[in-house]
């Protein structure tokens, strides 16, 4: 009896050749013999695993980190655009503020022609009208309020029982601030 296998012939015996195979590998399987794959292949895969699981993390905070920059620029830079607007508008103010000073002084000088100082007067109230729309208004320091050194330049030192240590006595010339900031201090005598 001849031991050899032969080729198969017919597809009929193909078939039956495949199907054995199919049911012997089924069987190995449930039976265990089939190999597992090796333990180093596992550990690598672990280690590749939580060397991207790593990266990943690294990657993820380099971006919120670069998120958080951004967004710190956006807000510095709309802020500095807010500041240089409120600069400019207060460098505006403080150049015209000795036409201010002039037409308060021309007032002051008593004239006969009294067209003369409805005119000058006009063209204050006008003046005064100007900058308010402009954001900017005067610095109270009218006789006998408390002197604040944030917002007040005392040029001179009284002695006068009539006011109390600290209090303005007479104002030289107005101070102007532009919402919080103070575009000139009022310059005032202050009593001791």
């Amino acid at each position: 009896m001849n031991t050899k296998k032969t080729p198969p012939d017919s597809q009929e015996e193909k078939d039956e050749l495949t199907a054995e195979k199919t049911a012997e590998t089924t069987e190995a399987s449930q039976t265990g013999k089939i190999e597992e794959k090796p333990e180093k292949h596992k550990e690598k895969s672990a280690e590749t695993h939580k060397k991207a699981q790593e990266e990943l993390a690294a990657e993820k905070d380099k971006y919120l980190r670069l998120l958080a920059e951004y967004d710190n620029f956006r807000k510095r830079s709309q802020k500095e655009r807010e500041c240089v607007y409120s600069d400019v508008r207060a460098d505006t103010a403080l150049k015209f503020l000795p036409v201010y000073d002039n037409l308060e002084r021309a007032l002051k000088i008593e004239t006969i022609d009294e067209a003369y100082s409805k005119g000058v007067d006009m063209i204050l109230t006008q003046f005064k009208e100007i900058i308010s729309n402009l954001g900017v208004c005067e610095i109270d320091a009218v006789t006998g309020t408390k002197f604040d050194p944030a917002i007040h330049n005392a040029v001179i030192h009284v002695e006068d029982e009539n006011f109390g240590e600290g209090v303005i006595t007479e104002e030289f010339q107005k101070g102007f601030k532009l919402g919080d900031k103070v575009i000139r201090c009022s310059i005032v005598k202050v009593a001791n």
